[in-house]
């Protein structure tokens, strides 16, 4: 079990959505530190009333921005994969460079912050890293296609990642939200959960041991689905 309260987290894409309810909750459980990590810094500015908050520009894409992080924040013991990218394209007529941005942020992206960090949580005696994921890594949406797959390769990628880190003392937590009431799907007029109830399921998971974490009741409905019938769910989703 990890008690994400006694450590010290890095967040990507911390300045809005989840992320940014992660941040707070974590600060509101009592975190010795948070690193609270955006593309522009000054997205982060608002974060400085409070002193454990340590704001740091990275771009999870680049990898001198990846080296920098580490380099600044050598203490960490949670990392939060939640930075990412949702680019609107199907697979079969969707602009291709959209597509890639999804499976570079998505993908690589946390690839490459999961890998310059697991030499630091082993160092640090371990910890716990999480990986937003979602719900359409189980089941396809067409209109998102990419960002889709993208999501699917992470979720891969996190088991992966879980069997080789198992001898660390880390462990790996895949995050599979439904929908929430953040930036990215605000103009979809569906039942959306709010990030902070989100936040909290998701820390509540990681210190509960959850391997999987379905953190909204979208998510659960979503998950039963696919474990009773996976095909269903597949149709389910493509129907959105």
């Amino acid at each position: 079990m990890v008690d994400v309260n006694a450590g010290t987290a890095l967040v990507t894409g911390a300045n809005r959505g989840i992320g940014r309810a992660i941040v707070e909750a974590l600060l509101d459980r009592g975190a010795r530190k948070v690193y609270a990590t955006a593309r522009r810094a000054g997205t982060l500015a608002d974060f400085a009333t409070d002193a454990r908050v340590v704001a740091l520009q990275l771009d999870i894409t680049d990898p001198g921005g990846v080296t920098a992080a580490v380099a600044a924040a050598g203490d960490v013991t949670l990392l939060v994969n939640n930075g990412g990218s949702l680019e609107f394209a199907d697979l079969l007529t969707g602009d291709l460079a959209a597509i890639h941005a999804d499976m570079t942020t998505n993908y690589l992206g946390t690839l490459a912050v999961t890998r310059a960090f697991v030499p630091v949580l082993r160092d640090n005696g371990g910890g716990a890293i999480v990986n937003m994921l979602s719900l359409v890594a189980l089941g396809a949406v067409r209109g998102m296609g990419g960002y889709s797959a993208s999501k699917a390769a992470a979720a891969s990628m996190t088991q992966a990642v879980r069997a080789q880190v198992t001898d660390l003392g880390i462990t790996v937590h895949g995050v599979f939200p439904g929908a929430v009431d953040t930036d990215m799907i605000r103009a979809f007029p569906i039942p959306k959960t709010s990030p902070r109830d989100v936040a909290q399921a998701i820390l509540d998971g990681v210190e509960a041991g959850e391997e999987d974490i379905f953190p909204d009741a979208m998510a659960r409905d979503g998950h039963r689905a696919w474990r009773v019938d996976p095909k269903a769910l597949e149709r389910q989703m493509a129907s959105i």
